[in-house]
């Protein structure tokens, strides 16, 4: 596991980082449009979708972003609505198991509505006002919070978190990710993000470190349900695209909501 995590860092995160750097703006949104068509794609081809849920699919695909752009003053309320919904889809498959959370009505839409509401933000954050900076910054916050929480996880887990929807994540592994990614927050913030001081650093890294973790379970949770390893197969041996943003999505959207100025 570890060897696969390395690898898989060592391919995409010199490659992400180029892009964020380099890209000029338009670019780099048209690349975020990409990602979410492929997104929405692995969300449809994981649940096994018939003609009437890629029907659904589509128009989730074509109409979330274009509320959520022209959202004005309320725009925040429609990623916060996606991702309580996606909460409470953890909470019901978590405590009760995939087969109960089959039977949420309209499951197999909800990972869609997380890819085409909550990708977005990635342009959003980059684009704006110190937007590269961070966008970089949460980037290597999620690293650091999957990295502690895996060495912490493998060296002091002994309580299963949410065994139902991730039997090896353990309590101290997640305490382990949010203290490093604290850590690494406070260590980063005067080369990145001068501008915000240590305490809202401090919650931005606990809130961002937190949520990366929750958008790992949930992924893993609809996995879970669709009866599925992997969301999809453009990495080979890694997954899928899901599989290796589903740890950014939410500390990203949080992100540029808390940072605006």
């Amino acid at each position: 596991m570890l060897q696969t995590r390395l690898k898989t860092a060592a391919i995409l995160l010199p490659a992400v980082l180029a892009i964020v750097i380099f890209a000029p703006p338009a670019a780099f949104t048209l690349f975020i449009a990409l990602v979410t068509m492929w997104g929405l794609y692995e969300s449809g081809a994981m649940v096994k979708a018939t003609v009437g849920r890629w029907a659904g699919i589509a128009l989730v695909g074509c109409f979330a972003p274009w509320l959520l752009l022209r959202g004005a003053g309320v725009s925040w309320l429609i990623p916060f609505i996606v991702m309580v919904e996606a909460l409470a889809v953890l909470s019901v498959v978590g405590s009760q198991g995939p087969e109960r959370g089959e039977r949420i009505p309209g499951w197999c839409w909800s990972s869609a509505l997380w890819v085409t509401v909550l990708f977005p933000n990635f342009a959003l954050l980059r684009n704006g006002q110190n937007g590269i900076a961070a966008l970089i910054l949460m980037v290597l916050l999620v690293v650091a919070s999957d990295s502690g929480a895996y060495f912490a996880g493998r060296s002091l887990g002994r309580i299963k978190l949410l065994p139902r929807v991730s039997p090896n994540k353990t309590v101290e592994g997640a305490i382990g990710g949010l203290v490093a990614c604290m850590a690494v927050g406070l260590l980063l913030r005067n080369a990145l993000i001068p501008y915000v001081g240590p305490r809202r650093m401090l919650a931005l890294a606990l809130i961002g470190g937190g949520l990366a973790q929750i958008g790992d379970l949930v992924n893993s949770a609809f996995k879970r349900m669709a009866g599925v390893k992997d969301s999809g197969w453009i990495f080979p041996g890694h997954g899928g695209l899901l599989d290796r943003t589903c740890s950014l999505v939410f500390p990203v959207t949080f992100a540029y909501y808390y940072l605006r100025q």
